[in-house]
């Protein structure tokens, strides 16, 4: 029997029961619609998420003080060093830290940090905001943030302050404008500049920023002390070799090893592999929780294949009595399967791409107040989910494809 003439009797099967196999089919439809939003959903999501990380600096590292070493010390074998797991050192930073990454040929830039919490006031209301004190002289050409309205921060800038955009407009019943004065820890400040919203993540978006010395005046901070550091390398290729000789460097000056080190570097480029890791796992977990549609669409393709084999025993009969081998037979049958689950992947694909592209149209958001959703709809899932749906749907098939394809002529044509 010729390919063709196969193909058109399977297509007959599915066309003469159009109830079952649509609701068959109705099973996949949902199963790969699910599978395409939901990675669509998650795929977009990860590059949002990866190009809100980039544009907070690909080529910066920040130190910090303190060493969880329970992330460095995986395994079972970590019980047997309790004290260790946990320690967590929180030594600040002196200038003699300092001074050895300006000594770092690689390092371009160095921005010492001093931050904590203050109390804001204005105009008869109080809040508690986060308070960074930075290098003027390095700040302004590190930052990734820019002015909506007025300036950064200039070198010998004193008793002005730089605000984020919710400091300027959220925070407060009415909104700081540029040139007004706030009282931080009882001392005031002139509002010099208001940053311009930074986007989904808002690191910068509640934060107050002044010069180091300001900071240290009014944090209590002791003279030299320095909470954070944050450096710019020259070629951000080369971020994984600054990063270990920033290690190694800081390790000698502060007398620490491996076992006792109290400090943690974490440049951006490894927070940014570190989520993509998360993002995917997660994307693709949800997508393994829609495919468990697939398989109970695949159990009714196979409940629909045995009822059809029970259907057409007398047609089976006469073909063999006409000469189909039972090949002939079994391709029938497998094809049938086959475009039931061609067609419920065709449609799901439409549905699930239909819903992928309606979502941004929405404004959908996962915060409130966030950017909206958006998603990436990739050709190859488009593809793997079609296959996928046809081979699930043939594989469904075999068993009731391979018991017809044995029925004997005679023993066919007797049955009722």
């Amino acid at each position: 029997m010729r390919i063709q003439k196969s193909i058109g009797l399977a297509l007959n099967i599915i066309i003469h029961s159009k109830l079952r196999s649509w609701l068959t089919i109705l099973g996949i439809v949902i199963g790969v619609a699910a599978i395409i939003a939901i990675v669509s959903i998650g795929s977009g999501f990860e590059k949002d998420v990866q190009k809100q990380l980039g544009s907070l600096g690909s080529d910066t590292i920040t130190i910090t003080p303190g060493f969880d070493r329970a992330n460095e010390c995986p395994g079972p074998h970590c019980r047997d060093r309790p004290g260790e797991v946990n320690s967590i050192s929180t030594n600040l930073f002196t200038n003699k830290e300092i001074q050895v990454l300006k000594s770092i040929t690689d390092i371009l830039l160095v921005n010492p940090v001093i931050n904590g919490k203050s109390e804001v006031y204005f105009l008869g209301e109080t809040a508690n905001l986060d308070t960074d004190g930075v290098d003027t002289r390095t700040w302004r050409d590190m930052t990734t943030s820019t002015a909506e309205n007025g300036r950064l921060l200039n070198p010998g800038d004193k008793n002005v302050v730089i605000i984020g955009s919710s400091v300027a407009k959220d925070i407060f019943n009415e909104e700081v404008k540029l040139n007004r004065k706030i009282i931080i820890n009882d001392k005031p400040f002139n509002v010099v500049g208001i940053l311009k919203q930074s986007g989904g993540f808002g690191f910068d978006d509640r934060k107050i920023f002044m010069s180091s010395g300001d900071a240290k005046e009014i944090l209590e901070k002791e003279e030299g002390e320095f909470d954070s550091i944050v450096v710019k390398v020259k070629d951000q290729n080369k971020i994984d070799e600054v990063e270990k000789k920033i290690e190694q460097k800081l390790m000698v000056v502060r007398h620490v090893t491996e076992e006792t080190k109290d400090f943690t570097v974490l440049s951006m480029k490894t927070i940014q592999e570190r989520v993509s890791a998360i993002l995917t796992g997660f994307t693709l977990f949800l997508g393994v929780i829609a495919a468990v549609s697939l398989i109970v669409g695949a159990v009714g393709i196979a409940n629909t294949m045995f009822t059809a084999v029970l259907e057409r025993t007398r047609e089976i009969g006469i073909m063999k009595a006409l000469g189909a081998k039972n090949k002939d037979i079994l391709i029938v049958f497998l094809f049938n399967s086959g475009f039931v689950g061609l067609v419920g992947g065709i449609i799901g694909v439409l549905i699930g791409i239909g819903i992928a592209v309606s979502i941004p149209k929405l404004g959908v958001s996962f915060v409130q107040g966030g950017e909206p959703i958006t998603t990436s709809i990739s050709f190859n899932l488009i593809i793997f989910t079609l296959i996928f749906s046809m081979v699930l749907g043939m594989i469904s098939g075999v068993i009731p494809a391979y018991r017809a394809s044995k029925l004997k002529p005679v023993e066919a044509l007797r049955r009722e």
